[in-house]
């Protein structure tokens, strides 16, 4: 399963991405893009997912080498 997920976040990830577009901060550059961010939160929706403690648990162990 983790192969189709990082496969779906992939393209996901690149569909959000155009999309939005690079957006530009003042000061210390974002821990996440926007489009890192948006790409995490539709694939907990996705995954079904309701706990944000939970997510935020898997997605490190599990996703943290896409989204560094």
């Amino acid at each position: 399963m983790t192969t189709d997920l990082n496969t779906l976040l992939t393209a996901l990830y690149v569909k959000i991405d155009d999309e939005i577009g690079g957006t530009r901060w003042m000061g210390r550059p974002p821990l996440l893009s926007d489009s890192e961010l948006v790409c995490l939160a539709v694939a907990q929706a996705l995954l079904g997912c309701h706990s944000e403690a939970r997510w935020l648990r898997y997605a490190r162990k599990h996703l943290n080498g896409m989204f560094p």
